[in-house]
Formats: structure tokens, sequence, C-alpha cells
């Protein structure tokens, strides 16, 4: 439709020409003394249009003869380019998969390619960002071959390039590649001082607080490291199940890092409720305070909460951890000696008659009364726990209570049979 409007166009333009031509009797006179030379009108018009035509073609081709040094220029550099790109590519190619002296021998190429361009004259907007681009490539190759000189060349080059130019976003890269190296060299001196570097923006990014995390393991700094996973689970940067058991993981540690009591009071209080619930948390604590010889009634309090979910439901707790909790109180016990609180035996009075069928229950209500030297009842309990006791340790302590409690009497031959039994159920160091 197009083409067929231009023709009607086209015959138009010609029929009017025509027109114009065939019916103009106009003349041009021009004087030259002594001459007078008489032109038609249609003559002057074709000469001056050829002669505006020639005019046109001779400027175009004297622009394209005077072009032709800057066109040559400029066909080099785009060479150059094209060079460097390839060679950018063949760089990142050649990393990934696995060939390391290729691919530095390419990054090396690109800066070649990009300081002839340079030394041309050329400027373009991305230069700075390939130089730190070219350079952070050639120091994780020569990362990869453990040639810590070339890298430590090309790092600083890069981080120098990204600093001076201002390259949006290359600093921050930089100096994340360089914790990661100092990770990787077990430096945790140098990497957290690359993480004191990075800006707040870029340190509160997951990727930043993942490293710092490392860092922080690194260097010992629970405390640091468990900040830093709390903050690692408000950005949902591990699943709910990981989070529990690394942030779990943790406060173990930390718990285990107190010396005395009033530290590992000071550490509890700078936990979150959810963490203090966490069973094998309380109960790691209270153990340790007991240990240390901090205040038994202060154990206790902090194991009251998963006694109550013990108690309100069987399926509160596991296996394991009723068999924790339980040696954890009669070790509260034992070092309570004769101040048991009375509360805590009404409790576990109650809870053993309401399951008389846990073992365990009955084994812990026949250690209390034990310490209130209540002998006939601690006798009757364990006697009736002993059949059911599962866990080897609970097993061995029954029977030498009960062994204990046999020498009171003076019988003797059921005291020896008792210690026997312990014997043979105390489990190995090994184990």
């Amino acid at each position: 439709m197009r083409i067929a409007l231009w023709f009607l166009g086209l015959f138009g333009v010609a029929v009017a020409l025509a027109l114009f031509a065939s019916g103009n009797q106009g003349s041009i006179t021009v004087f030259w003394p002594p001459y007078r030379i008489d032109l038609s009108v249609n003559m002057v018009v074709v000469a001056l249009t050829v002669f505006f035509v020639l005019v046109h073609l001779a400027l175009k081709a004297l622009s394209a003869l005077l072009s032709m040094p800057g066109q040559a220029r400029s066909w080099r550099i785009r060479h150059q380019e094209r060079v460097m790109y390839s060679a950018f590519l063949d760089a990142l190619s050649h990393l990934i998969a696995g060939r390391f002296i290729r691919a530095k021998k390419a990054s090396e190429l690109v800066l070649a390619r990009e300081a002839a361009i340079a030394r041309s004259g050329e400027t373009w907007a991305d230069a700075a960002r390939m130089r730190v681009l070219s350079h952070l490539l050639a120091a994780q190759c020569a990362h990869s071959l453990q040639d810590r000189v070339g890298r430590e060349a090309h790092f600083q080059k890069a981080l120098s390039q990204a600093t001076q130019f201002d390259v949006g976003g290359s600093r921050d890269g930089v100096l994340l590649r360089a914790v990661r190296w100092a990770l990787h060299d077990r430096d945790s001196v140098a990497a957290q001082s690359w993480l004191d570097q990075l800006p707040s923006g870029v340190a509160r990014r997951t990727v930043a607080l993942r490293l710092r995390l490392k860092v922080a393991r690194l260097a010992g700094k629970t405390e640091s490291a468990l900040d830093t996973v709390r903050l690692l689970a408000k950005h949902k940067a591990f699943s709910e199940v990981s989070s529990q058991g690394l942030v779990r993981a943790l406060v173990l540690e930390y718990l285990h890092t107190a010396r005395e009591p009033e530290q590992l009071q000071a550490i509890w209080d700078g936990l979150e409720q959810p963490e203090r619930e966490t069973p094998e948390v309380a109960i790691a604590a209270a153990g340790i305070l007991v240990r240390l010889g901090g205040d038994v009634s202060v154990a206790l309090d902090w194991l009251l909460p998963l006694w109550t979910r013990m108690v309100d439901s069987p399926e509160g707790l596991t296996a394991i951890q009723k068999v924790s909790l339980i040696r954890v109180i009669e070790r509260g016990f034992s070092a309570a000696q004769d101040s048991i609180d009375t509360v805590w035996l009404t409790r576990i009075e109650q809870a053993q008659q309401a399951y008389p069928a846990e073992a365990g229950l009955q084994y812990l209500a026949g250690v209390a009364c034990l310490h209130l030297k209540l002998w006939g009842k601690s006798q009757q309990l364990m006697k009736q726990a002993l059949p059911r006791l599962q866990d080897p340790d609970l097993l061995a302590n029954a029977w030498r209570v009960l062994a204990e409690l046999a020498q009171r009497q003076g019988d003797d031959a059921q005291a020896a049979h008792a210690w026997r039994q312990a014997s043979q159920n105390i489990r190995p160091l090994h184990s």
C-alpha cells in the first residue's frame, strides 16, 4: 500500500512538472556587457537543480574522504573491544569450568586490551568496572592456584580502582570476596577487618550476615555468632528447622563458655524466651548451674516450664529429653542435700500418681525421698521403677540406691546383689 501511494505521488509530481514546463513561456535575461543572454525559465531550473546535486555529491565525497582516518580508528577500537569482551567471557567460562590458569590468562588479556584502548585516548563509561572485574577474576584464579602473592597484587589493584572511580557496587563485591578469601585462609582477624569496612547497608545484607556468622564461629565469638543467626532467622535466610537447630547449637555452646554462676545467669538473661523454653537449652543451663555450684532453686526454676510441659502432656518431651531432665533434677537434689524444696517433692508425687506407668517419675520420686531420708518409701519406689527403667544410667543408679538402703538396714546379701547389678549396668566410658 505504501509503495502504491509513493507511485501515485511520483506520478502527480511528474504531471505537475510537465504541465508547468509545457506551458511556461517565461525567460530570464542575463546582461553581461556587452552581451545579453536570454534563457528560458525551464532551462535555468534544470541547471540549478543539476548544480546543487553536483555540489551535494562533492561535499559528501569530501566528507567521506576526511572521515576515513576516524573510521579506521573507530574500527580498531571496536575490534579491541570485541577481543576484550570475548576474553572476558572466556575468563568467566574457564573459571566456572575450573581451568584457573586459562581464566587468569584471559583476565590479563582483558586488562591488556583495555590498557591499549586507554592509550589510544578513547574513553568509555564501563572501563573502570571492566578493570575492577578483570582484576577480581585474576585474583580469584590466583587464590584457587594458591598464589597468594598474585592474588594480593590483583586484589589491591581491584580495590584501588573500585575506590578511586567509585564504581557502584564493585567495591562492596571486592570486600566481600576478600572476606571469603580470609575465611579460606582461616584468618579471622583479616576477615573481620574487611567486614568492618563494609557500609552499614551492605553489612545488613544476607550474604554479609552469612559471612559474619562464619567469621564469628572461626574467631570463637559465640555471642556474636548467636546474634547474627538471630538476624538471619528474621531475614528467612534459613528454613525454620535449620534456624532452630543452629540457634540451639549456638546457645548450648554459649552456655558452656560460662565459668561462674553469675556469668551463666547473665547469659541466661540474654536469651530470648523461645530459646529458654527449648528443652535442650534449659536442661543444659540447669545442669551447668548445678555443676558450677550455683543456686539449685534457680536451676529448678529454669526447668519448671519443661516439667509442666512433660506433666501436662506425656508427648511434650521425647524419651531422651525426659531422661536428661530427670538426671539434672537428681543432680540438683544431690547438690541441695537436705534443703530440698518440698514444693518440688509435691510436684513429683503428683506427677508420679498421675502417671503411675512412668518409671522415670517413680525413680525421681524415690531419689527425692532418699534425700529427705524417707528410706522405706524410697526403697519401695525404686523397686517399682526397676523393671520398667530403660536408661542404663538410671538403672545403675537405682540399683546403687537400693544397695545403700540395704546397707543401712544391715542386709549385706541384698546390698551385695544390688551392687553387682549396678556394676553390670554401668555404661562404658567410650559409649
